[in-house]
């Protein structure tokens, strides 16, 4: 028997790491965490300072044997989970279930697999951190109180089955409010006038000025808008086209375009949805792949190609910074390559200790990767490997001109830039117009429908005082837009920027706000569902402090305090139940039920089909329907009426999957008879030129040890479960994704 036990969380990470111990130390992997608060009750001792009651997961009970076994003789013991909160936890309940006394167990961590790393690792070992794990428990608690607190209510008066979550419900609070603005929104018109100009010399050539002053005041680009009606516009037109052309200033500048930070665990979510069109939940999944260990040939074995991916630190280890410059310096050139390397803030509050997500080695770039790497695993990888190369690389350059040409009453502007040096965006890709900068951060959608982006146009060359030719004018409306639904990219930027979670919950938390059917997706952009909205208002309504963004904000700020060993958990924990528990008993008290709410609303004027009774507007999870109101003597049920009086059918949400026999988008459906009556599935979207379907696939790992499936829904006479899609070969069921009264949000460093 070995003389020292490493602990990990995964198999992938274990046998990665073995290879680089020699053979006193035995590898084996905990599949993540072993304890957790009890699934039938709350677990949580509110009147002895919030002591929590934990157990062995049933899923780890097995695991948690064969671990003790191995530690039972062990010389050593070494917890090597992950480097954060949730990695801290693991280790504390394995080194409490298994017993070995703590002078001989130790905790050792990395932010990147590799041999250096792991090794210096295990000649520095530390001890576990209380602090870090104080703070997940501090979450881990908060998080069971508020959905098992707020769920029962919900289950009373809105729906069975409804949970709410101390992040997860203010995430969904964004999207409802989004979805709100759009609703009030009332676009207004607004016209553009183009100016096709040319020099009055022989063969000059041609190009576009926009209309931006009248009588000294600005007309367009969301500024003062007279133009607001074609019959306006059309005078001005005719008017102009009578005027003289004459260039009256030049200005010409250079222009920089710096390169941007390495990634963050939120800018990898954010440009992984934006430029790969990946969730989030599978940006995280392969970068968890990268990162625990890929074959990439020879006697190499298993190798981290990435550093840790849950991370705020936009900082790059010396070592990575010499080894990146020099192969820009090769590959590229030394125009290339800063004289000093460039060194990025992170933002307050983040963890330095931790590092940028990078390659663990730069020198393995993509096209040497692309044979061990899968079609998805080597997009992400191409875009870190890029985004950490450009990091380090020279600015771009332009040369930016701008011209006011003078035309009667009228002023016009003519943009012209010109790259004269590449710089990053050799690498990058990424383009920076004045158009972009003036958006917010990667991705943010416009407000307003502007035309036409004229800032790349080559400008002739042009003289002060110099007379043009006019040879064309050009009318354009417009109208102004209402904000963008949030995608995946902008909800995540949003949640960071006010403090909302943790991007490493922001994967977690998305895909649950769809699983409980809170929001939709619309091709890329979530939409609220009327069960979303109707929960999110008696929850603003009643619970208003843990609604507020300020105070969600203020609570992970708490966390990080306890992290720091700065502040008492229990305290603070006491601190928060005070005033949760007095929203808690007047919503017990105070809350109507939706059904309350229907009963004053106007119900259609319908009969029931087997009874004759009209029927009344009822709710349920999946919002609203007519019921017969003898119920339930009598249980006729049916969708609401649309504008035309007919029941409605939802249109089938579109995923991102694609068809395996004609390529087209599959979508989910129900299936509404049979056997399977009411469960989801995966049908093409070409039916009924495809008829090709697949199991609804959740983003949840079967929890059957051992097993490499995930769990799909199934339904058999009507009733709904869920069970392994490795079925035969795993026949592991689950009658319900929780078994609880609503466990808040539970997501933090999810995997």
């Amino acid at each position: 028997m070995a003389k020292k036990l490493v602990i990990v969380e995964s198999p992938a990470k274990a046998k990665t790491i073995n290879k680089y111990l020699g053979n006193d130390f035995k590898v084996e992997a905990s599949m993540g965490h072993v304890r957790d608060l009890p699934s039938s009750r709350l677990g949580i001792d509110v009147e002895n300072g919030f002591a929590p009651e934990y157990e062995i997961m049933e899923s780890r009970k097995t695991t948690v044997n064969n671990l003790k076994k191995a530690a039972k003789n062990c010389e050593a013991l070494y917890l090597a989970p992950d480097p954060d909160r949730e990695g801290e936890a693991i280790a504390w309940h394995l080194a409490d279930a298994l017993g070995v006394p703590p002078e001989k167990t130790f905790r050792v961590t990395f932010n990147e697999i590799t041999k250096k790393a792991v090794l210096a690792a295990f000649n520095s070992p530390t001890k576990i951190d209380i602090s870090k794990v104080n703070a997940q428990q501090a979450r881990r608690i908060w998080d069971r109180l508020v959905g098992y607190k707020i769920s029962p209510i919900l289950w009373k008066k809105v729906a069975k089955g409804l949970s709410a979550g101390r992040v997860q419900s203010v995430a969904v609070r964004l999207i409802v409010e989004r979805e709100r603005e759009i609703g009030a929104f009332v676009p207004e018109e607004y016209w553009r006038i183009l100016a096709t100009l040319s020099a009055q010399a022989a063969g000059s050539e041609k190009f576009i000025a926009e209309l931006r002053k009248l009588d000294g005041e600005d007309v367009g680009l969301g500024k003062k808008v007279h133009l607001q009606s074609e019959e306006q516009t059309i005078a001005l037109r005719d008017e102009l086209e009578k005027a003289d052309y004459q260039v009256t200033e030049i200005r010409r500048k250079r222009q920089k375009n710096n390169p941007v930070p390495p990634f963050i665990t939120s800018t990898l979510q954010q440009q992984a949805s934006t430029r790969l069109g990946y969730t989030a939940q599978r940006t995280m999944r392969i970068a968890q792949q990268l990162y625990e260990g890929m074959e990439v040939g020879g006697d190499e074995g298993p190798v981290g190609l990435i550093t840790y991916m849950r991370t705020d630190s936009v900082r790059i280890s010396d070592e990575a910074l010499t080894t990146t410059r020099e192969l820009i310096g090769r590959e590229f050139g030394p125009e290339y390559l800063p004289e000093e390397p460039n060194f990025y803030k992170s933002k307050s509050g983040a963890q330095e200790a931790h590092e940028a997500v990078r390659p663990t080695d730069v020198e393995r770039t993509p096209e040497k990767m692309k044979e061990f790497l899968d079609n998805d695993q080597l997009k992400l990888y191409r875009l870190i490997w890029s985004r950490t190369v450009a990091s380090q690389m020279t600015p771009a350059e332009y040369d930016v001109t701008e011209v006011d040409i003078s035309a009667g009453r009228a002023l016009f502007l003519a943009r012209g830039r010109v790259m004269l040096f590449d710089g990053h965006l050799r690498v990058s890709g990424l383009t920076a117009s004045k158009k972009a900068k003036k958006k917010k951060p990667e991705d943010e959608e416009e407000v307003e429908d502007s035309g036409p982006d004229l800032t790349n146009q080559v400008l002739p060359p042009l003289e002060k005082d110099e007379a043009l030719d006019l040879k064309e004018l050009s009318p354009s409306q417009h109208f102004t837009k209402p904000p963008a639904r949030y995608n995946e990219a902008s909800l995540v930027r949003i949640l960071e920027r006010e403090g909302i979670g943790r991007p490493s919950t922001y994967a977690a938390i998305i895909s649950t706000i769809q699983t409980r059917g809170y929001v939709k997706k619309e091709g890329r952009n979530f939409s609220a569902t009327d069960l979303g909205i109707l929960v999110t208002d008696k929850l603003v309504k009643h619970f208003p402090d843990i609604l507020d963004i300020k105070f969600t904000s203020g609570m992970e700020e708490s966390l990080d305090r306890i992290e720091e060993g700065g502040v008492d958990w229990i305290k603070l924990t006491t601190d928060f139940y005070k005033v949760f528990e007095v929203d808690l008993e007047k919503a017990v008290k105070e809350m109507r039920s939706v059904n309350q709410d229907l009963a004053e609303q106007e119900s259609p004027d319908i009969d029931c089909p087997k009874c004759g009774t009209k029927m009344v507007v009822r709710f349920s999870k999946n919002g609203k329907f007519l019921g017969c109101p003898a119920f339930p003597k009598c249980r006729s049920t049916m969708p609401m009426p649309g504008e035309d009086g007919q029941t409605e059918r939802a249109e089938p949400e579109v995923t991102d999957e694609k068809c395996e026999d004609c390529g087209k988008p599959m979508v989910i459906r129900t299936a509404r008879r049979g056997r399977s009556k009411g469960s989801r599935f995966l049908a093409c979207s070409g039916y009924p030129d495809c008829k090709s379907i697949k199991p609804f696939k959740l983003d949840q790992k079967c929890q059957k040890e051992g097993c490499d499936g995930g769990l799909v829904e199934k339904a058999y006479r009507g009733r709904k479960f869920y069970g392994c899609s490795n079925y035969p070969e795993c026949d592991f069921v689950l009658n319900k994704l929780s078994e609880k009264p609503g466990d808040g949000d539970n997501t933090e460093e999810a995997e």
